[in-house]
C-alpha cells in the first residue's frame, strides 16, 4: 500500500514539475534526443553488420558440398569398420 501511495505522489509531483518547467524539459529533450538517436543508430548498424557477417560465414560453410567421390570413400570406410566390429565380436565369443 505504501508503494501505491508513493507512486501516486511521485506521479502527481512529476506532472506538476513538468507543467512548471515544460520549456526546460523541452530544452533537455532537444539536447538528448539527437544523441540517443545517434547512439541507437550506431548500435543498430553494428548489430546488423555482425549478423551479416554471421550469414556470410554460414554461406561459406554450406558452399563446400561433398562430392560423389567423398561419399564412396565414406561408404567404404563404414564397410571396413563394420567388418572390424564383426571380427571383434567373433573373437570375444
Amino acid at each position: 500500500m505504501k508503494t501505491l501511495i508513493g507512486g501516486a505522489v511521485a506521479a502527481v509531483l512529476g506532472l506538476i514539475g513538468l507543467a512548471i518547467w515544460f520549456t526546460d524539459f523541452l530544452q533537455i529533450l532537444s539536447g538528448t534526443l539527437p544523441i540517443m538517436l545517434l547512439l541507437g543508430g550506431g548500435l543498430a548498424l553494428y548489430l546488423g553488420f555482425d549478423e551479416l557477417k554471421d550469414t556470410w560465414k554460414k554461406d561459406d560453410k554450406t558452399s563446400v558440398a561433398p562430392t560423389a567421390d567423398c561419399s564412396e570413400k565414406y561408404k567404404q570406410e563404414i564397410d571396413q569398420l563394420k567388418k572390424e566390429i564383426e571380427t571383434l565380436k567373433s573373437d570375444k565369443a
